[in-house]
Order: C-alpha cells, then sequence, then structure tokens
C-alpha cells in the first residue's frame, strides 16, 4: 500500500462527508487485534516456551525459572491494576508504544540472563509490556467506539491472542531452534515493537468526537441531555465493598485459574494415549474452539441480555467438557477430543465476557476501572495454576483429581458470576 493510500484510510476532522460510511471503529478494533496477536503471542504464550530455552541455555532448575514465569504474570498484574491511570495521563497510543518497546526488553533480558537475579529483574520489565497489551488495554483500546455493538467489537479483537497463540507458539520454537533465543527474541520482539509504535499512531491516537463520529458509528450531533446512569459511581475504595464487583473478580478469577491449570497441562496429558503429533492437533483444536465460541458469544449476545447469565453458562460448558475429560480415563481418544473441544469453546469468553459484564455492571466512569482490577486479579491467580495443578498430578496416581478440580472450580466460578445479578433482573 503507497504512503498516498495510508493516508487516505484515516479520517481527518475536515473530511466530514465521508465519515458516515466509514466508521473509523472498527478499524480501531482490527488494529486493536493486531496488538492482541503480539501481546499474548509475546506475554502469554511465550513464556512456557521461554523457560525450557533458559533452562537448555543456562541449566538452571525447572523450578527457578517456573518461578520467574509466576513472577512475569503477578508483576504484569500490579500495572494491570493502574492501567487505567496511565492511559489517562499518558494516553492509549503512547501505552501501547511502550508496551511493545518493554515486552521486547524484557524477553531480551530473558535471553541474555546469566544470573537469576538478571532472569528475575527482567520479569518486572516483561510483565509490564505484558499489562500494556494484554485484556484490559485490548478493551480500553476498543470501549471507547462502541456501546451496543461491543460485544461483536471485542470478540473480534480478543480473537487476536487466540490467533496469536497458533502463529507465534509454534514460530517461537522454529525461530529459538534456527537463531538461537536473543535472536528470536530480537527479531519477534522487534516486529512486535515497530508494529505497535505504528499502529499506536494511526488508529489509537484519537477518539470518536475528534472524527465527529459517536459510538457504534454514529454522526455526532447537538449535544444530547446525559443519560441518568443505572449504576452510582464507586470511587476509591468503595469498588472493593460492592457486591457486583467483588462477585465479577470472584468469578474471573476462578475461571482463569481452572482454564489455565488445564491447558497448561493439556499437552502433557493426551501425549500418552494420542501421541506428541496428535496432542498437537489436540491443542489447537481447543483454540479453534476458543476462536469459534468467542466470535458466536460476541455476534449473538444482544445489549439488553443478562451477560452474567451467558458467563455462567460459558463455565457450564467447560464444567461438561471437563467432565467429559473425566469420564475418558486419560486414555479414551474420541472422549479427550470431544472434552477439549467443549472445554475450548469456553476459553475465549473468559477474556472477552468480564469486561461485557463490567460494561453492564458499573457506570461508564467506573468500567475502565473495574475491568483492569478484575483483570489484575485475575491475572494474579492464574499466574499459580500451573504449579497447583502440576501439584496435583504429583500427589494423584491418575487425572481424576486433576479433571473433577477443574470441573468444581468452574461451577464455583459460574455460582459467583450469578450471585452479582441484580434482584430487578
Amino acid at each position: 500500500m503507497s504512503s498516498s493510500q495510508l493516508a487516505a484510510a484515516t479520517p481527518r476532522k475536515d473530511d466530514l462527508p465521508i465519515l458516515h460510511a466509514r466508521f473509523f471503529g472498527w478499524r480501531v478494533t482490527w488494529a486493536a487485534f493486531t496488538v492482541a496477536v503480539f501481546g499474548w503471542g509475546m506475554g502469554f504464550y511465550g513464556p512456557p516456551v521461554f523457560l525450557f530455552a533458559v533452562h537448555e541455555a543456562r541449566g538452571w532448575p525447572v523450578w527457578m525459572v517456573s518461578v520467574a514465569v509466576t513472577c512475569h504474570f503477578l508483576l504484569g498484574a500490579f500495572w494491570v491494576a493502574n492501567l487505567p491511570a496511565l492511559h489517562r495521563r499518558f494516553g492509549v497510543a503512547a501505552i501501547t508504544r511502550a508496551g511493545g518497546l518493554l515486552s521486547l526488553c524484557g524477553m531480551l533480558g530473558w535471553a541474555l540472563a546469566e544470573a537469576p537475579w538478571q532472569l528475575f529483574l527482567a520479569t518486572a520489565v516483561s510483565g509490564a509490556g505484558w499489562a500494556a497489551t494484554g485484556a484490559a488495554a485490548i478493551n480500553a483500546m476498543v470501549a471507547p467506539w462502541f456501546v451496543r455493538r461491543r460485544p461483536a467489537a471485542l470478540s473480534t479483537a480478543y480473537n487476536g491472542a487466540s490467533v496469536g497463540g497458533i502463529l507465534l507458539s509454534p514460530l517461537w520454537v522454529v525461530a529459538i531452534g534456527a537463531l538461537g533465543f536473543p535472536w528470536a527474541v530480537a527479531l519477534v520482539g522487534g516486529a512486535m515493537a515497530l508494529t505497535l509504535w505504528w499502529l499506536a499512531g494511526r488508529y489509537l491516537s484519537t477518539s470518536p468526537a475528534e472524527l465527529g463520529q459517536e459510538p457504534d458509528g454514529g454522526a455526532a450531533g447537538p449535544p444530547a441531555a446525559k443519560p441518568v446512569p443505572r449504576h452510582a459511581s464507586l470511587p476509591g475504595r468503595a469498588m472493593w465493598t460492592n457486591r457486583r464487583f467483588l462477585t465479577l473478580v470472584a468469578g474471573t478469577s476462578l475461571g482463569l485459574f481452572a482454564q489455565i491449570g488445564l491447558i497448561a497441562h493439556l499437552f502433557s496429558l493426551m501425549a500418552g494415549p494420542m501421541g506428541p503429533g496428535l496432542a498437537g492437533l489436540a491443542a489447537g483444536l481447543a483454540t479453534a474452539c476458543a476462536i469459534l465460541g468467542r466470535t458466536g458469544m460476541g455476534w449473538l449476545l444482544t445489549p439488553t441480555a443478562d451477560r452474567r447469565i451467558a458467563s455462567a453458562g460459558n463455565y457450564g460448558l467447560q464444567v461438561v467438557g471437563s467432565l467429559v475429560l473425566l469420564a475418558s480415563g486419560g486414555s479414551d481418544v474420541t472422549l479427550l477430543l470431544l472434552g477439549v473441544a467443549l472445554f475450548g469453546l469456553g476459553l475465549g469468553n473468559a477474556t472477552s465476557l468480564p469486561p461485557l459484564i463490567a460494561q453492564q455492571d458499573f457506570c461508564p466512569a467506573d468500567t475502565a476501572r473495574a475491568v483492569a482490577l478484575s483483570t489484575a486479579c485475575g491475572q494474579a491467580a492464574y499466574a499459580f495454576a500451573p504449579a497447583a495443578f502440576g501439584a496435583m498430578r504429583d500427589i494423584f496416581a491418575d487425572t481424576d483429581a486433576f479433571f473433577l478440580t477443574a470441573a468444581a472450580v468452574q461451577v464455583m466460578a459460574a455460582i459467583a458470576m450469578l450471585a452479582g445479578r441484580q434482584p430487578s433482573r
């Protein structure tokens, strides 16, 4: 695409005649999709691969590098909780650009660390990069442009997370094997930093009002009376005593804990009965089902639908998937694949539904903070999930307790979501 074509792709403030036909929000959504591809590919799916690379290159114990992975997510959770304040002060575009650079520098620290303390120092930088390109950040990019159609827009943007896993997980393995860990990070991380720098300036540095547009593609007109908020504002610590927020945090944290714990061990559990090749395809099936489930939920969910019921139903579907995996006995390939598909259908919605619940349950001024804080709590919870489920595998000889625990935690997540519903609904 030529420079003149690129310039024409971004509406200008004095280009009002074509604005209604070219709603800019969907371009922002696809930019957010691309950020998610790199954000998850580097900050979420990357560390498990890096764990093996660091262990092989340095000979450090697996437990030590595993603790570094946990620190990466825990320290990232701190920055996620503060993301709304950073966005208000510096802007979404600047923080996204910083996220790309921090991801590159942090992961280079992983690759070049000569001593364990250097590795743990690098996790603080990589965790900050993950926070600036993760779930709360994607919501902050898309939310100003959509109200009624936010479910469809967010599902589209968050699908970049699944695509990042499909594309970058195998790319990391190939690149590290061919180039070595440092050069692989420099190549992929450099591409991420450059792409996010350009996307942020091109698509994330403007607002609907600046382009004469309104959310969902309406044209800006005379100022209208502000609607009465459905919920009172929750400043300061008031949010931490609010039932809607506490149940959102509990449901999100429990759901992610069960999902990440199961998925982290899924490949190794299936490699025995299926073989590594088919187990890899099964992992890909879970990701494909995640895209299908998230897309379907996003486009079918109406603006007035009770999103907590949708979330509880999503967890219920994953409970069924966990029980089918339990029924497989860890050896029946057909049931294993069916269980993976059912569980996978709910994977994507674990990320996309909480921001939509926050939109429905909180006043607009509180929504971004509710999303960031619930995301941070969920990330802090799932940071411990692989270790907890791994300990369970060591304690129990069979897989029954493993899958039963996943199902039980998902049930608790569904109950938490339903407990936060409004009595009037």
